[in-house]
């Protein structure tokens, strides 16, 4: 048989706790103004929690506006809990309501560098794991717009899956969706991964060959192998949940597709979770909004919306 030839074996996912459970996904209007933001997440957890929800959702940077030059003026530093209160909101809300929480993303300041980091919560309030965002979004209209993570962010360096009571989850950020490799990674059952770090920059240009618009971004390339005990036994999630906050135009060409994508290509569901949109147009970044479920055969289970809203 295939499997046998497989070297180390598959390991058996662990079966969770809980089988059948609601999610909540909390798309909620992000402002200037943190202490509001705080409370406005924990009224849509506590909400979500009382509508029956055992797994909850947050955007990607829900604690502050996603302004690239003003996310280190509201940064944490995630490892000195005390000085936390986006991360002390969420413990304390996952163990008060026992869920499990999926904290969206918050600018985490660490060591002097800043990096975009997702928390998970278990029931117990304790944290179970933190992944920072791996594939940093740089995106440049020559003379018109530009938009370049890697000037003020640090990418992350570890894929993150994460046994809950609700399964086992790999974790992304919203540019993270749209490399396949990390959800085979995490789709994979058993596999020994090792991992292969490059960085590019690829330059569309038109016919006559005048640069239109660049994209830069670090990628993260994993290679499977079989013969090798490496240091990561990676085991097969049957969720994947995506913090993100794809911008207008991205959004409307690439946010659904990206979901349906990885939900079919792996067989597993896929959660992603947005900040509504901005009524201010004057914002520095207007997101599109549209967060959803997406089942294996790559159907949405829920119509999407740009409010703010609980699905």
């Amino acid at each position: 048989m295939a499997s046998d030839a497989r070297i180390p074996a598959p390991i058996p996912p662990p079966q969770p706790k809980i089988s059948k459970f609601k999610i909540a996904l909390c798309q909620l209007l992000v402002t200037p103004d943190k202490e509001r933001n705080i409370a406005h997440a924990r009224k849509l957890i506590e909400d979500a929690a009382r509508k029956g929800a055992k797994l909850v959702v947050l955007p990607e940077i829900w604690n502050c506006p996603l302004s690239l030059k003003n996310l280190s003026k509201y940064a944490e530093d995630i490892d000195a809990e005390a000085a936390c209160p986006s991360i002390s909101m969420l413990s304390e809300v996952a163990f008060r309501n026992g869920i499990t929480l999926v904290g969206g993303s918050i600018p985490e300041l660490s060591a002097g560098q800043l990096f975009n980091t997702c928390c998970v919560f278990g029931p117990d309030g304790k944290l179970k794991a933190k992944h920072r965002k791996l594939h940093l979004f740089d995106f440049e209209v020559p003379g018109e717009v530009a938009f370049r993570e890697s000037d003020f962010l640090t990418a992350g360096e570890e894929p993150t899956i994460v046994d809950t009571d609700v399964g086992r989850i790999g974790i992304g950020i919203c540019h993270d969706i749209r490399f396949p490799e990390l959800a085979m990674l995490y789709g994979s059952r058993g596999r020994s991964l090792t991992q292969n770090r490059e960085a590019y920059t690829q330059i569309y240009i038109n016919e006559d060959e005048t640069e239109v618009w660049m994209m830069h971004w670090r990628v993260v390339r994993w290679t499977s192998t079989n013969w090798l005990q490496q240091k990561h036994q990676v085991k097969g999630a049957h969720l994947i949940c995506y913090p993100g906050a794809f911008n207008m135009s991205t959004g409307e060409l690439l946010w659904e597709l990206m979901q349906r994508a990885r939900a079919a290509d792996n067989q597993l569901f896929v959660a992603t979770c947005a900040p509504a949109p901005d009524p201010n147009t004057s914002a520095d970044y207007i997101t599109w909004g549209h967060s959803g479920l997406v089942g294996p055969q790559g159907m949405k289970r829920q119509p999407s919306l740009r409010r703010s809203i609980i699905l």
